[in-house]
């Protein structure tokens, strides 16, 4: 099973830079996409079907053009779940799940904490999320959830851990929450694999920041230790190029 996370930056807006040729091309299983940006209506759903995509799964924010995710498979999915059914996190279309037979993938947009007011809300939001994802998992146990979070973990994971230790996304708080997260259950599925520095996900669109590889790893794909054992590789695609975010990919037996 094969599956990719990618911040779209606006679908429609990824799509005229070749999204769909390119997702023929990478051709996973199922892919998680993250601030769509658009409403269902406004997404051209037959060209997506037509790229080998007929179940689509879109959950936008209230605010048009802001937020949302959706969920694209080639197969279709035992169960969707929209939301989390917490009213105060779901008005931004951050979540949505998809179940299969023995395993379910969640496409997750944690709010970035740009000023203090948005900043209490990514907090008030990972707090909430922590403990609906522990109630979720005594539920079901095989759980993958991939996404943008927003935060880098660990000074490997940022290009300048010195200057932006004050920045929102490595803030000594968000790190250790996404750690506490981490140690409830679950692997970073790109470390498990690879330790080494420099792999990132995001850059600025300032500076020349992606050619000088000046970047964040803010997209994770996450698994339960359950599925520890059916892991076969987790990559960064860089050389997609529809975003600031370039998409990320897990394999499982």
């Amino acid at each position: 099973m094969k599956i990719i996370s990618y911040n779209v930056n606006g679908i429609r807006a990824a799509i005229a830079k070749g999204f769909l040729e390119w997702l023929q091309l990478a051709n996973p299983d199922v892919i998680c996409l993250q601030e769509i940006k658009a409403q269902e209506d406004q997404i051209p759903t037959k060209d997506i079907t037509a790229a080998g995509y007929p179940y689509q799964y879109y959950y936008s924010a209230q605010k048009k053009g802001y937020s949302g995710v959706a969920i694209l498979c080639k197969t279709e999915p035992t169960n969707i779940q929209f939301g989390t059914g917490i009213k105060h996190m779901d008005f931004e279309g951050r979540n949505v799940r998809v179940d299969f037979k023995d395993v379910s993938v969640m496409s997750l947009y944690l709010p970035s904490g740009t000023n203090i007011d948005r900043l209490d809300f990514k907090f008030k939001y990972m707090n909430a999320f922590q403990e609906y994802v522990t109630n979720l998992k005594k539920e079901i146990p095989n759980l993958i959830i991939c996404g943008d979070y927003n935060i880098c973990h660990e000074a490997i994971d940022i290009h300048d851990p010195i200057r932006n230790v004050k920045v929102s996304g490595f803030l000594p708080e968000e790190r250790a929450w996404l750690d506490n997260f981490l140690k409830n259950g679950f692997i970073d599925s790109f470390r498990h694999f690879n330790k080494e520095p420099h792999n990132y996900s995001w850059w600025s669109y300032r500076a020349n920041a992606r050619n000088n590889n000046k970047g964040w790893r803010l997209d994770y794909c996450l698994v339960t230790k359950s599925l520890e054992s059916r892991l076969i590789r987790a990559v960064i695609l860089l050389e997609a190029k529809h975003s600031d975010h370039c998409p990320i990919v897990v394999e499982l037996n």
